[in-house]
């Protein structure tokens, strides 16, 4: 059984979610026997045969023309859609009608979630990371149910064991409120959460990769302005210090407008930091009822949910639950079962 995995051309600059996601499943499956490969669009002459699987991570846009590509030459694909949307599943299929009509008359005009179904609708097996992802695609895009199958997101165990001592001493902070990820894009919130981490009494640590944008701009200057905020450059995702920043923070913040489900709230989880998160997305099946649900358009709610926060005694219940459900080798498992019912 060989297995390919791709994704869009930028996912390497992007470094979030999918990224990882990507390289720590492969590290896995490669442990438990499976013969993967990352797609290579620059080798011609790579070979994909019918009794191969292309597992893509994305349905949008930016990998139809791969899907459309795969299907031309026969090859068999499942794919991990990442989609959400705060509109209703009745909004998205009342689109969905409007467009197609419109298209007889516009050439080329297509919605996101045009690309979306039409890659769901031709893969092999649709694997949403939560129960909220699997309901939408089929009650929104119409995505047959048959061929959906949630298997959630992992995170790597070395967290599990991060020692807070480290970031300790280089930086000088201990209980503080940490946020990792990046700052500029609208969907990461990070004006409104800066506005209300202003506002606590507590050190506040960000560290950020901080995209150039208008967003981005307005979140460094209210960080400028700010008494309590240490803005750190972005952490390399395997660097010691990433890990000991979780285990040394008291609370770990992601008020974004939606997660699926916040790959830095589970190896802050992991690590034994309390967490407050955007219950939006689908964090309520990864987090439960173990961490504090903030409203992400609210300054006033970030505000007082993380004080909440802070005078909450760490405990390990979140810790626990997180190792005992979403390691990586726990969620490569539960893929190589789904890999093997299709090729069979």
């Amino acid at each position: 059984m060989k297995i390919f995995l791709a994704s869009y051309p930028s996912l390497m600059l992007n470094r979030g979610g999918p990224t990882f996601k990507i390289i720590h499943l492969k590290k896995e499956l490669d442990k438990l026997g499976v013969e993967t490969h990352l797609f290579d669009m620059w080798d011609r002459d790579q070979i994909i045969q019918r009794t191969d699987l292309i597992h893509v991570f994305n349905a949008s846009l930016s990998t139809f023309s791969l899907t459309e590509n795969f299907k031309r030459f026969g090859a068999r694909y499942v794919v991990n859609p990442i989609f959400f949307s705060n509109h209703s599943a009745k909004i998205i299929r009342t689109y969905l009608k409007l467009e197609k009509p419109f298209r007889k008359f516009f050439k080329r005009t297509y919605s996101d979630y045009f690309f979306t179904k039409e890659i769901c609708d031709s893969a092999e097996r649709v694997l949403p990371n939560t129960q909220a992802e699997s309901e939408l695609l089929i009650k929104a895009l119409g995505v047959n149910k048959n061929k959906v199958q949630v298997i959630h997101n992992g995170v790597e165990e070395r967290f599990y064991n991060a020692d807070p001592e480290l970031f300790e001493k280089k930086f000088g902070y201990k209980d503080f409120v940490l946020n990792v990820g990046h700052l500029g894009s609208i969907r990461k919130n990070g004006l409104n959460m800066i506005k209300a981490l202003k506002q606590i009494d507590c050190p506040v640590v960000i560290a950020a990769d901080v995209i150039k944008t208008e967003e981005g701009e307005k979140c460094l200057k209210e960080i400028e302005n700010s008494k309590n905020i240490k803005l750190l450059k972005w952490l390399d995702h395997y660097d010691p210090i990433l890990e000991s920043a979780y285990a040394a923070c008291n609370t770990f913040v992601l008020p974004t407008r939606y997660e699926t489900p916040g790959r830095a709230a589970l190896e802050a989880g992991l690590a034994g930091a309390n967490i407050v998160i955007t219950p939006n997305g689908g964090t309520k099946e990864y987090f439960e009822n173990y961490v504090d649900y903030v409203d992400p358009f609210s300054v006033e709610s970030i505000r007082k949910t993380v004080e909440k926060s802070l005078n909450t005694p760490k405990n390990n219940k979140l810790k626990e639950h997180i190792k005992k459900n979403f390691t990586w080798d726990i969620i490569a498992q539960q893929t190589i079962e789904m890999y093997k019912e299709i090729i069979s």
